[in-house]
């Protein structure tokens, strides 16, 4: 049997252009001789749709979509996620489905059983879990469908949290085929492997082929991987799609030789390359934006930035502009420069020494007597962000802001200053791995200069100042980060594993007292298992003391 996997890129609530993604995807793979087309799980309307689910004519609308596509679904059927309303008055009003479109119509529902909520899903504000995975006959063959977290269930993500396994059930029903529809976001962190140990274990247990089709691209803070794939009834993965872009492919199930791409499975830097590249593209593209634009200061954040920026939207769309201060050093002007000229970036420079100091004369009766602090180090800082938002407006290209977790984590960002802008485009990212990351684009050529990487980092907002001034070493604060942030752990257990007592109780103390500035950030791409968003629901008026 052929199967199409249509690993399509949608938009949340672009229903006319998620329409015509599905029947394009569909007309080319039935050409190529599928005989059954797999779509992502909320293909119609986009994943995840969110609050859009409660607008009174939005399920409605996508569901008038579904049925103008069910009609052009001929004698090869599809399998599209969408939102099903709930026709009782019982539980929420709607479920996610998956609809099993054949001669033009909608023949069978599938609906989903597990709701993840956690972490940046929650599911369960929107829809009833159904009893049970659909199970029924087409043209002499057992199917089964699941939709994403169904195939995750009593596992040590879903930290056993639901009372049955779908696939538990699905294996004593004799399948001839399991489809599971997907929209599972990327995080680092072994999230592929996960999965190709989940979809091969759910043909191991049911005893046939599955077919997994995830979703790709970016919508707000996530991105999609795709990595799309096909396992035997053995287990073994026979078919897998690239990563981090729209695909699609016609799968024989009967074939010899394995089909699997090139960027299925990659080491962790192309990984995070790829689904910045990706992820802002999509948010630039999709928020109606053509260009963006970057304060660069000379400094590795802001140059990892707009090297992914000139990836993701040609180096023609991106200018940077250098905003030096009085105590601005050479180097930084320098470097600033040659990277834009690396890129082939547009790039603009405008001193900022009059607009600081008429701020500090305008404030001078106020503040006279108190001496310099940081609120004079702010001021430069606020400058940059006043000029660039006004190019922002002028220019019609989205401001992207440059600072990386650990920054962010410890406060070491000012508010209206460097954190203005529409994107955090590396929030998501440690330090320790913007260095990395930033050798990593210099692998064929030199394309962020050897002398950004290799200086001391530093906001350079006073004379020779330094980040570790103020931080300990980005791979001491990083792993203090990690266990704090990322895993939960006390201060107490960070001091038991080797880490200063004081150094920790200092960070602790600042990523508490930050959860202000981080409330009113940009939004950032989620890159590991926990990033600084939706996910992450901390108070900003708490007195907890870990």
């Amino acid at each position: 049997m052929k199967i199409g996997l249509a690993q399509i890129n949608t938009t949340v609530g672009d229903l006319a252009g998620n329409q015509k993604l599905i029947l394009d995807a569909y007309q080319s793979l039935v050409s190529q001789g599928a005989e059954l087309v797999v779509f992502p799980e909320l293909a119609v309307c986009g994943y995840p749709p969110r609050d859009l689910l409660f607008k009174r004519r939005f399920v409605p609308d996508q569901l008038e979509s579904l049925h103008a596509i069910s009609k052009q679904i001929g004698t090869a059927p599809a399998v599209i996620g969408f939102v099903d309303p709930n026709p009782t008055k019982s539980g929420r009003d709607f479920f996610n489905a998956a609809a099993f479109c054949f001669d033009g119509e909608v023949r069978q529902t599938a609906r989903k059983s597990l709701l993840p909520t956690y972490d940046v899903f929650d599911e369960d504000r929107y829809f009833e879990p159904a009893d049970l995975p659909l199970v029924f006959e087409w043209q002499g063959k057992r199917l089964g469908i699941t939709i994403c977290e169904d195939i995750w269930g009593n596992t040590d993500v879903s930290r056993e949290r639901y009372p049955h396994a779908p696939v538990e059930y699905l294996k004593e029903q004799q399948l001839d085929l399991h489809l599971n529809l997907s929209a599972s976001p990327w995080h680092w962190g072994g999230k592929g492997e996960q999965r190709e140990g989940l979809v091969s274990g759910a043909s191991k247990s049911c005893g046939c082929p599955t077919i997994y089709v995830n979703a790709v691209g970016g919508n707000d803070e996530l991105i999609f991987d795709g990595r799309s794939m096909v396992s035997d009834s053995q287990g073994n993965i026979v078919a897998g799609l690239s990563a981090f872009a729209a695909d699609q492919a016609v799968v024989d199930l009967g074939a010899a030789e394995p089909r699997i791409a090139k960027t299925f499975r990659q080491d962790l830097l192309d990984n995070i390359e790829q689904a910045l590249v990706l992820g802002l593209r999509d948010y630039v593209h999709k928020s109606g934006f053509k260009k963006a634009l970057i304060g660069l200061s000379g400094g590795i954040d802001s140059a990892l930035v707009a090297a992914i920026a000139a990836k993701a939207l040609g180096p023609e769309n991106v200018t940077g502009v250098s905003l030096p201060s009085a105590i601005s050093s050479d180097h930084s002007k320098s470097d600033a420069k040659e990277l834009a000229e690396n890129l082939g970036i547009d790039f603009h420079t405008i001193a900022i020494a009059d607009i600081v100091s008429s701020a500090e004369a305008t404030l001078a009766p106020l503040t006279s007597g108190y001496g310099r602090d940081v609120t004079e180090e702010n001021i430069q800082a606020r400058s940059r962000g006043l000029l660039l938002m006004a190019l922002s407006n002028k220019l019609g290209a989205l401001l992207l802001t440059t600072g990386n977790k650990s920054e962010l984590a410890v406060g070491y960002c000012t508010l209206y200053g460097d954190m203005c802008g529409g994107l955090a485009v590396i929030s998501d990212l440690p330090k320790t791995k913007v260095f990395e990351l930033s050798r990593h684009l210099n692998r064929d050529k030199p394309t962020i200069p050897v002398n950004t990487i290799e200086k001391p980092p530093s906001a350079e907002l006073r004379p020779d100042q330094k980040d570790e001034d103020s931080l300990p070493p980005y791979d001491i604060l990083d792993g203090i980060l990690e266990g704090y942030v990322e895993k939960g752990m006390s201060s107490k257990e960070l001091i038991e594993q080797g880490y200063d007592a004081d150094v920790v109780k200092d960070m602790v103390r600042k990523v508490d007292l930050n959860e202000y500035k981080r409330k009113q950030a940009a939004p950032g791409l989620k890159l590991t298992p926990l990033a600084f968003g939706v996910g992450r629901r901390i108070p900003i008026v708490q007195r907890y003391v870990s």
